[in-house]
This record gives structure tokens, sequence and C-alpha cells, in this order.
């Protein structure tokens, strides 16, 4: 049997996917399809202005704490050498993002925009993993398909059904460094959205049919359910609040779910600390002290190192793109070091 195989039978004893969170997730991205599909069959436009609050409301106020807290779960039984390889590596790559923005805006955004589909579909595939099950995906190729699909709703779709927003925040986010600098590719974008429209519909369809013919069930279901809601849902939600409200309503309400269910299984390990330490609580409350310092110290960094931190446009639009591109920044080595490159757990463990 195959380790993805292997690891499908373990996970069942695991499953479970009746934690209110979940229906949290999909009540709250359905409830905003349907307002803003309303809305816009009567003729109603929500103010830009107020898009960019939502946004801004959505992933300061309550994304960014909770991209703290994975790391703080995922470290605060760790040893402390451990620690401090992981955030040396966290910081160094970070250095490295914001190098290549600095040298070449354009790839910079471009790698900002990768990262937010590497989040939220690698994310999302160890929240089936550890709820409903991938029972329908049953090679490593369709995983990765899978975590493409529900990636790719997060920027492919608005790129091709909200292509105006798109594209000024995309010019607004280079231009904290070059403004101007994504001009030279304008003329290119009407066959980039074109490709992202064909190549996102066939990876949907590839995604939903294969995981029918593979194994179909209630697992299937669900996924395919799923991916057409996230893919109907930043079709018709402007992209600004799709965007702003999907990872605290969709991503983060879904990784509070995940880890109610692994729990602490590794507690006892000699690679952990143990959980009636003492001095567990005291450095679990240090990690998340430096954590705070730490984050607030590079928007620091990004804001004093980029030429024009609001893209020489207006507070919303210039808050917007800047807060785009830091979110980017932290989010590379989020994904990186604390999920791929920590084999041992990381911050989406699922056993």
């Amino acid at each position: 049997m195959s380790a993805i195989g292997l690891r499908s039978v373990r996970r069942r004893f695991l499953h479970s996917d009746a934690h209110p969170s979940l229906a949290l997730s999909r009540l709250s991205l359905l409830a905003l399809l349907v307002a803003f599909a309303g809305a816009s069959a009567a003729g109603i436009e929500v103010p830009f202005a107020a898009q960019m609050v939502v946004y801004l409301v959505g992933m300061v106020a309550l994304n960014l704490p909770h991209g703290g807290y994975e790391h703080f779960e995922n470290l605060r039984r760790r040893r402390p050498s451990f620690r401090w390889r992981y955030v040396a590596a966290y910081l160094a790559l970070i250095a490295g993002f914001v190098a290549l923005l600095l040298a070449a805006p354009v790839a910079g955004v471009a790698l900002a925009i990768g990262v937010a589909m590497a989040k939220g579909g690698l994310g999302g595939l160890s929240v089936l993993d550890a709820t409903t099950g991938t029972d329908h995906l049953q090679t490593r190729p369709q995983r990765l398909l899978a975590a493409g699909v529900r990636g790719g709703a997060v920027m492919l779709v608005p790129l091709v059904f909200h292509p105006g927003t798109f594209h000024t925040f995309s010019a607004l986010m280079v231009g904290l460094v070059e403004p101007g600098g994504l001009a030279p590719y304008a003329e290119h974008f009407g066959a980039t959205r074109a490709l992202a429209a064909g190549g996102y519909g066939l990876a949907l369809a590839a995604h939903v049919g294969l995981g029918y013919v593979r194994g179909g069930g209630r697992s299937w279901l669900v996924d395919a359910g799923e991916s057409l809601l996230l893919a109907s849902y930043f079709a018709v939600v402007p992209v600004l609040v799709a965007v702003g409200l999907y990872f605290p309503f969709w991503y983060s309400a879904r990784q509070v779910a995940r880890t109610v269910t692994v729990g602490d299984d590794d507690v006892g390990d000699p690679e952990w600390d143990l959980i009636g330490d003492s001095r567990v609580a005291l450095r679990a409350w240090g990690v998340l002290v430096a954590g705070a310092f730490a984050t607030f110290a590079v928007l620091a960094a990004v804001y004093w190192l980029v030429p024009n931190p609001l893209g020489n446009s207006g507070l919303l639009p210039g808050a917007v793109a800047f807060w785009s591109v830091f979110i980017s920044v932290v989010a590379l080595p989020h994904v990186v070091i604390g999920s791929l490159l920590d084999t041992e757990r990381g911050i989406w463990y699922v056993p």
C-alpha cells in the first residue's frame, strides 16, 4: 500500500466533520455569496472605500492574530534549539523575499500572489485530511491538483471576474517600490486573464471529475461542494471583500477544526516539551511575546525599506497595497518554514 493510502487508513480514525467552525466557514461564504449576488441583481454596489475597510479589518484585525497563533501552537512545546533554528530560517526567508521585492518588484508581487494561493490550497488540504477525509485523493498529483484548485480560487478567480480591481492593486503593490513598474506588462493582461480562466476551469473540472472516478463517496462530495463554493464566492463577491473575509471566515475557522481534531498526540516524544513542566508555560509566553515584537519589527522594516510605502496613492488604497505586500512577506516563511520544511509537525499538522 502507498504512503498516501496508509495515511488515509490512519486518518479514518481521526475524521470528524461535525466541528461547528466547519459549518461556520461554509455558511459564512454562502451567505456572502447570496448577499452580493442579490445586491448585484438589484443594481446595488458597495462603495469602494467600504470594500477597502472590510479588507483591512479582515486581514489585520482578524487574520493576522491567527497566523501568529499557528506558529505559537506549533512551537510552544518544541525544544528551545528547534525554536532558534525555526526563527533563524524564518527571518532569513523574510529577508530574501524583501530583497527580491526591492530588486524585482513585479517578480515579488507575483510571488506574493503565489504565496496566497499556496496558503489557501495546502492549508485547506490539511483540513480535509484531518476532518472530512481525502479517500478520493489517491495519488500525490491528485492531491496537488486539489490544493491548486482551492488555492487558485483565492487569486485566479478574482483575476478573471474582477480584472480591474485586481490589476489596480497589483500595480499599487509594485508601485511601493517602482511606480508604474507594472505598466510594461499591461498589454499582456488580457492574455493572462484568458489563460487563468481556461486553466482554472480545466483544473476545477479535472479535480471534481477525477475525484469521483477515483473514489467518490462523502469525502469527494464535500470536497467538490467546497471547491465549487470557493470558485463561486470569489467570482461573485468583490475581490477586496472576498479576500479580506476569506482568511478569517474560511481559512482560520477551518484550521481551528483541524487543531481540535488532531489534538496533542505528540506529548511525551523526546523532541517535545512535557505539558506538566512549568518551564513550558514560561517558554510559550516568551514565544508569544517575541513573535509579536518580531512581527511589528518586520512591519516597520518593510515600511522603511520600500521607497513608496503607500504607493503614491491615498491612505486607504495605499494601506491595502502595503498590507498585501507585508502579509505576503511574512506568509512565505509561514508556508515554507512553518509547514513544508517542518516535516515533524508543522503549522498544518495532521498525523
